[in-house]
């Protein structure tokens, strides 16, 4: 058969003379040894062969014709490879050389992978080009399946994100402080509990209209942020109302330093379109470690009750919650 023939309909495939010498390699078969002519190398120095064993010279090898040769290549990358002989027409005198044809066979992917093959170094009729499709056609599946769950995992953390933000300030909302208040709570963390009401806001919705009431809230949104930790949790839980948690801080003087700097900020006007808007909050704080056994709803209430007890005495102020004695 001629040379190029052969190298059409096995592509994989080496030809050795009588002394088990390479005397020509198929153009696939040469890719795994791209800088190294496989020509003229002894096909035994250059495979090891795992099954038959007691193959050690081309008689051994023209013995095992016809058998499934199990073999690697001796240096790195060391790639298993399958393989079966056929003895070729003696010469002249007598000596026969042979034709050795390679599959990858199960580590076709890795020898792909190793060699940068494509569906071009295998004969058409090989079915190592159906794997090929196969394992493209997975390939492809899985990387759309991996996009969808990306995006179907995105839409999920934007939906979640967006049940748990208020949309005119994008602090936290209602929802979102009773979730991490159960957390603080569950877990045994200290706490502080700051409840917040801004003081004169239905003269400014009233006065200035409900434009410059959102503008106000998105104000004091920005203030709230800039005065708490980055762990901390500031919440919008109604029109005017919000609720700081202070984690791990149940510390007075440190959360009195915190309402003074809040109260001095939110009492500057506020300038929307033109006109002034004035406000001042009032303020309750409770602390966690007030209670043998802190529950969300007392919690709240309590820093309710501090509240209430500043805007009696005047509004713009804070206030603690005092136990009941006893």
């Amino acid at each position: 058969m001629p040379q190029g023939a052969l190298d059409i309909l096995a592509p994989m495939h080496l030809v050795l003379d009588a002394t088990g010498h390479v005397s020509h390699a198929g153009p696939t078969m040469q890719k795994l040894r791209p800088d190294v002519p496989m020509a003229g190398q002894r096909f035994l120095e250059l495979f090891e062969l795992s099954r038959p064993r007691a193959v050690d010279s081309m008689a051994a090898l023209l013995a095992s014709a016809g058998i499934k040769l199990h073999l690697r290549l001796r240096d790195a990358p060391r790639t298993a490879l399958k393989a079966v002989l056929a003895p070729l027409l003696p010469d002249e005198a007598g000596r026969a050389g042979a034709v050795v044809t390679f599959s990858f066979g199960i580590s076709i992917l890795d020898g792909i992978q190793t060699y940068t093959l494509h569906s071009g170094d295998f004969a058409p009729t090989d079915l190592t080009i159906e794997m090929l499709y196969l394992i493209e056609a997975k390939t492809l599946a899985m990387e759309a399946s991996r996009t969808l769950n990306l995006r179907l995992q995105g839409a999920k953390i934007a939906a979640e994100e967006q049940a748990f933000t208020d949309t005119l300030t994008g602090l936290k909302n209602r929802r979102a402080l009773d979730h991490v208040l159960a957390r603080l709570i569950r877990t045994g963390q200290d706490f502080s509990l700051m409840h917040l009401d801004l003081d004169w806001f239905k003269q400014v919705n009233d006065g200035h209209g409900h434009a410059a009431g959102d503008y106000v809230l998105q104000h004091v949104a920005r203030l709230m942020l800039d005065e708490t930790r980055a762990g901390d949790t500031v919440a919008r839980i109604g029109g005017d109302e919000f609720v700081l948690l202070f984690h791990n801080l149940t510390k007075r003087s440190r959360i009195e330093e915190i309402a003074a700097r809040l109260l001095a900020r939110l009492e500057q006007p506020v300038t929307f379109e033109g006109a002034v808007c004035r406000i001042s909050c009032s303020m309750g704080t409770t602390l966690s470690s007030a209670y043998d056994a802190p529950r969300a709803d007392q919690m709240l209430a309590d820093a309710d009750a501090a509240l209430y007890a500043s805007k009696h005495s005047g509004r713009g102020r804070h206030s603690f919650h005092v136990p009941p004695p006893g």
